[in-house]
């Protein structure tokens, strides 16, 4: 399994790196009958789970039924938090190929592709749709690069959410979520006891993820944002502490699940008691069984803020691009309409278990874990998620995930900080 996911990685970072000897131009789709008629619309993402399929297709109802003489091409590849995906995706710009519309989270995970000159500015959507009046202005400010606007946020995931068994802890002594890292670990501990699974984890970019969370609750707001400025230090003593921390809670994770999906459901199945994982496994949690688990919330899962992350918002956003040399442009602009729509995203929403990046959705559609995320996100500091592109490029992603990975062998932690160090001062330019 590691080799397998090393390749990935290294077809990713190739893909990235020879991205900006690449020209510009389109492939053409070979298409035939009825298909090629009604102009395809090639739609590339990673949302093939449940929960995130579910929005999907709820989504593209609408854009076929906007769109008569358009035919949705669903090209998601399944894996990985997107890196199976953005791998395939750099093979096909290099080869001038471009998908009619991809997929991308909002952030320095864009950057890549917008200086190789691969993504068409959407000012002029921006403007023609009044985005900038409907969406938050931070989340405008992060999609924008030096003046322009490259992508169209769908919805805001949160990162940080401790999902857990409510039946599992009662039966561990454990009264209620623990609020900090240290309470944490001792509940870990007391659930262990038990024969059950402490901590549910799946790939590898699953356990970057439980990082951000563990270097948040750990750090607090300033000291983890601080990270990402220029000239950060990551050699000091909190940051070692933090990393501490992160053994010391791996040391509780079960066998390691073939992704974020089979993790969480051990939790609802009550096999596991915790699970750090973003706001989409809500959707997969609480959806009928065609779709999802069909669990209660409350009494087979609950939610909490990550331990010592209460008041804090660990944000990513889902957003579509318009890459140069789309073959069918119109159809990607035409999708790219319902992406940024009121109606597409609360269709989108719900299912995938996020809220919407407008500020204008209609709020009674989101109950339960959503209403509360909604409230969060109106009121809480903000940080933003390594795995998922906010924070760091795809190179020092790519860096940190390598890190993390060579950890999860020798769980060193002065080697992990040395990494880190050493990631943070090649790719925080």
């Amino acid at each position: 399994m590691r080799r397998r996911w090393m390749s990935a990685v290294a077809v990713t970072v190739a893909g990235l790196l020879s991205l900006s000897a690449c020209g510009g131009g389109g492939g053409e789709k070979s298409t035939g009958g009825e298909q090629a008629a009604k102009k395809q619309v090639e739609v590339f993402s990673w949302w093939t789970g449940p929960g995130e399929a579910d929005g999907l297709k709820a989504m593209r109802e609408i854009f076929q039924k906007q769109n008569p003489n358009l035919t949705f091409f669903d090209a998601a590849v399944a894996g990985g938090s997107g890196d199976k995906a953005r791998a395939l995706l750099s093979s096909k710009l290099q080869a001038d190929q471009p998908p009619d519309t991809f997929q991308g989270h909002a952030g320095a995970e864009l950057q890549g592709y917008i200086k190789a000159g691969k993504l068409e500015p959407l000012n002029s959507l921006y403007d023609e749709l009044k985005l900038k009046d409907v969406f938050p202005q931070q989340l405008v400010d992060q999609l924008t690069y030096e003046g322009n606007v490259y992508s169209v946020p769908v919805n805001i995931h949160r990162s940080n959410v401790l999902w857990f068994n409510p039946k599992v802890l009662k039966a561990a002594g454990v009264s209620a979520a623990p609020k900090t890292v240290e309470e944490f670990i001792t509940d870990l501990e007391a659930v262990k006891k038990t024969g059950k699974i402490p901590l549910s984890i799946g790939s590898e970019w699953t356990v970057v993820h439980l990082l951000e969370s563990v270097l948040l609750g750990s750090l607090g707001t300033d000291g983890y944002n601080a990270l990402w400025a220029k000239g950060a230090d990551w050699s000091n003593a909190n940051v070692t502490k933090a990393l501490d921390n992160f053994k010391t809670i791996l040391s509780y994770a079960g066998a390691p699940q073939d992704d974020w999906q089979p993790a969480a459901k051990q939790v609802a199945d009550g096999a596991a008691a915790f699970n750090i994982m973003g706001d989409w496994a809500y959707g997969y949690f609480h959806n009928p069984p065609d779709g999802g688990l069909g669990k209660k919330s409350k009494e087979d899962f609950d939610w909490a803020p990550s331990p010592g992350t209460d008041g804090t918002f660990l944000w990513l956003s889902d957003s579509f691009t318009l890459p140069k040399g789309a073959p069918n442009r119109d159809g990607a602009l035409a999708w790219l309409k319902v992406a940024a729509s009121k109606e597409g995203q609360d269709a989108f929403n719900p299912k995938k278990g996020s809220i919407p990046a407008r500020k204008d959705a209609d709020k009674s559609l989101y109950q339960d874990y959503l209403a509360w995320s909604l409230e969060e996100w109106s009121k809480d500091k903000l940080a933003g998620s390594i795995q998922h592109g906010v924070v760091a490029n795809d190179a020092w992603k790519t860096a940190i995930t390598e890190a993390v990975g060579l950890f999860l062998q020798s769980k060193d932690v002065a080697k992990l900080q040395q990494a880190l160090v050493e990631a943070a001062k090649t790719n925080n330019q």
